[in-house]
């Protein structure tokens, strides 16, 4: 049986919004359904088919697993609005020493800089409540900065941190036509493309093949046959 729907999984600060209203708007009939995810269990949600499709960011483990790299997050350091660091509009691993930073059990940035405290706050947002009563400093891609905004916080790019990549995860191996749309869709593939490709023109039959010499030879006989014809034309 067909599949008759398509379900997107996103992990927090994800950006689904442009594809799936590209995907509304050239399959109407079709539903697809956004599904927040842990970050955590974004890749492992796809390998047991929970969800068909989903934007997660890397690195994860990818076994069993396709992916299509979308985007780089800048990296940034959230703060209170009067802290020391948002003198700068952009700071520096060395502008981290000393400064008590908070890791979030479902921290998703790899790269660490400052010195951690010791208790780990359980999510993201948790620990921005943290940095807000003076706790400490949150490294976080920025989407989730923005994510968990508060009145009371800012952010500062980190110059020279890594950025957090963002992927589209499917299972490896052959896809569903639904699946391979929505690639095509993420890809930049426009709707009158299939799979970026043009449509093969029909193969003709002998009878059609024949018919087609014959209007050939008709329509060369007819031109000859035209009285007053010469290479220099009309006097």
């Amino acid at each position: 049986m067909p599949q008759s729907s398509l379900t997107l999984g996103y992990v927090p600060g994800g950006t689904p919004a442009k594809w799936a209203r590209i995907w509304a708007e050239r399959h109407p009939a079709i539903p697809l359904t956004l599904q927040p995810v842990d970050a955590a269990d974004a890749a492992e949600a796809v390998r047991t088919g929970a969800v068909d499709l989903a934007v997660l960011r890397l690195p994860i483990d990818t076994t069993g697993l396709a992916t299509i790299a979308l985007y780089d997050e800048v990296t940034v350091a959230v703060v209170p609005v009067d802290h020391v660091l948002t003198a700068a509009e952009e700071v520096t691993a060395a502008d981290l020493d000393g400064e008590p930073v908070l890791r979030p059990i479902d921290d998703v940035v790899t790269w660490t800089a400052g010195a951690s405290v010791q208790h780990r706050p359980e999510t993201t947002q948790a620990a921005t409540e943290l940095v807000a009563a003076g706790v400490g400093v949150l490294i976080v891609p920025q989407s989730l900065a923005r994510l968990h905004h508060r009145k009371d916080l800012t952010y500062r790019p980190i110059g020279d941190a890594p950025t957090c990549a963002v992927a589209l995860a499917f299972p490896a191996g052959p896809q569903s036509e639904l699946v391979e749309e929505f690639i095509g869709i993420v890809r930049g593939r426009k709707s009158s493309s299939s799979r970026g490709q043009a449509e093969p023109a029909p193969k003709r039959s002998a009878r059609e093949k024949t018919m087609a010499k014959q209007a050939a030879r008709a329509a060369a006989g007819k031109v000859a046959s035209v009285p007053g014809k010469s290479k220099r034309g009309r006097r």
